[in-house]
């Protein structure tokens, strides 16, 4: 009796123990959800967003800490505290963030718009906006084992002045260029604007509170389900769109077995590949399989073999916007007016062809070429010979000119201006650029550019 009393004590402990290693780690999430919106229509579904992620979110194992309707100062205080729960918690933390409300992508950097936000033009939003590149900086300051980041933000643009000109949906962040164990989920692919929901969730969420309940599915599996299930709600109109770096595993609920099966690299298909695979497939199981790979291939192959039919022009439309947003982040992140004129080349009618001649008028008038002749030059005043402080070889210097004159002058061109620049070897200009509003996260410095991880803050790509 005592040995049978022994061993139906044994079971459920070793079951426990099989769970243990998925739920060994820390999980602390913060979830934010803005329905309230003051100077434009309020919208209905982030607040349940919200509450039915909570919900979600605390069964997995999260310590959950909700937040709705911030302004400015209240969401950037919440992140900053966040980030310090992260920190007290230590190194073996997984700390995830979800956003339901407003975002929109301003000269190729993502914002999220708090409740109080009234702008009138675009440099409105960066002063009464919190930066997406904060946040991420932000967690990224605090030791941590994954950092996760779920947005339903791509909504449509409410300001009507803004929406003239600036880009549509959010602009790429590509985690791998980041700090290493990060997941970032969209609720549509960069470029576009999801669907706020006829239901009391956005599509987005409601499938995320569907596969998020599956037990011992990790993230990327995950996520696929959800880029399907989208799909389908919505007859193909939206599909989530995610980037990572992860480097360790991640299960939202841990597998009832002892040990979860091991990891497996995706397979990277050719495009005739992808050809032969979908061949003699009905068009909606052949959709189902390129949505769920999320790759150009897969896409590039489905609008060939299914041209024509509805869901071949969705699968162009969205291979044609995926490369435009790649093209636009690559452009970001270089921050020249050669890069803009590039990308002006390449998509000369677009959504962000205006944000991408105002980021061109305004490189003008940053001295460029002074700037990087004094950088590239020694600065010690060593190298000088002092003898002939002015008679140089020029055309052994081989000259820096990034650009070519951008307007046409009156008078004619200095040909002077390298001789003073090289030879005087004068240092590198000091550039102050204005603090703008108070972060208030309070920790970590910007990072910068829609591509996470490339430039300077917003301030800097203007050259002011």
């Amino acid at each position: 009796m005592l040995r049978r009393s022994l061993f139906s004590l044994l079971v459920p402990a070793t079951l426990l123990l099989g769970l243990a290693p998925a739920l060994a780690e820390n999980r602390l999430a913060m979830v934010i959800g803005q329905s309230a919106y003051k100077s434009v229509p309020a919208l209905p579904n982030p607040a349940n967003d919200a509450k039915a992620m909570s919900q979600l979110l605390t069964e997995s194992g999260f310590a959950v800490t909700s937040a709705s309707d911030l302004s400015q100062a209240q969401l950037r205080d919440k992140i900053s505290e966040f980030a310090g729960q992260v920190a007290a918690k230590g190194a073996d933390t997984v700390a995830l963030v979800f956003y339901a409300g407003h975002g929109l992508q301003i000269d190729g950097e993502n914002y999220l718009v708090p409740v109080d936000v009234d702008p009138k033009r675009e440099a409105d939003i960066p002063i009464q906006a919190v930066r997406l590149n904060d946040i991420l900086n932000a967690l990224n300051s605090v030791p941590s084992r994954m950092r996760i980041l779920l947005l339903d933000a791509c909504r449509n643009n409410p300001f009507p002045e803004l929406n003239k000109t600036a880009g549509h949906g959010l602009a790429i962040i590509d985690a791998k260029t980041g700090a290493p164990g990060t997941f970032v989920s969209f609720s549509t692919s960069p470029g576009a604007e999801a669907e706020d929901g006829s239901g009391s969730n956005s599509p987005y969420t409601t499938a995320l509170l569907t596969a998020g309940k599956e037990p011992g599915i990790p993230i990327e599996d995950t996520f696929k389900r959800v880029r399907v299930a989208v799909n389908k709600a919505t007859d193909g109109r939206q599909t989530p769109w995610d980037s990572s770096s992860l480097t360790e595993d991640f299960r939202f609920v841990a597998s009832g077995s002892a040990a979860a099966a091991p990891k497996q690299a995706p397979t990277k298909r050719t495009v005739e590949e992808w050809k032969r695979n979908l061949q003699g497939k009905p068009v909606d199981v052949a959709n189902e399989l390129i949505v769920a790979d999320g790759s150009d291939e897969a896409y590039e192959a489905f609008a060939v073999a299914y041209a024509g039919t509805p869901r071949g022009l969705q699968a162009k439309d969205w291979l044609d916007r995926h490369r435009r947003m790649v093209a636009w982040n690559n452009a970001v992140l270089i921050n020249t007016a050669t890069a803009y004129r590039t990308f002006l080349l390449q998509y000369p009618d677009s959504d962000l062809t205006v944000t991408a001649r105002n980021l061109i008028e305004r490189l003008r008038n940053r001295p460029e070429q002074a700037a990087n002749i004094a950088m590239a030059a020694p600065t010690c005043p060593c190298n000088i010979a002092p003898a002939q402080p002015r008679k140089v070889d020029l055309p052994t210097k081989k000259r820096v000119d990034p650009d070519p004159p951008r307007r046409a002058s009156s008078q004619p061109p200095r040909r002077v201006i390298e001789d003073d620049v090289v030879v005087v070897r004068r240092p590198p200009p000091v550039v102050y650029e204005p603090a703008g509003p108070p972060v208030g996260i309070g920790i970590g410095i910007g990072i910068g550019g829609g591509g996470y991880g490339g430039r300077g803050g917003y301030e800097g790509r203007r050259g002011y």
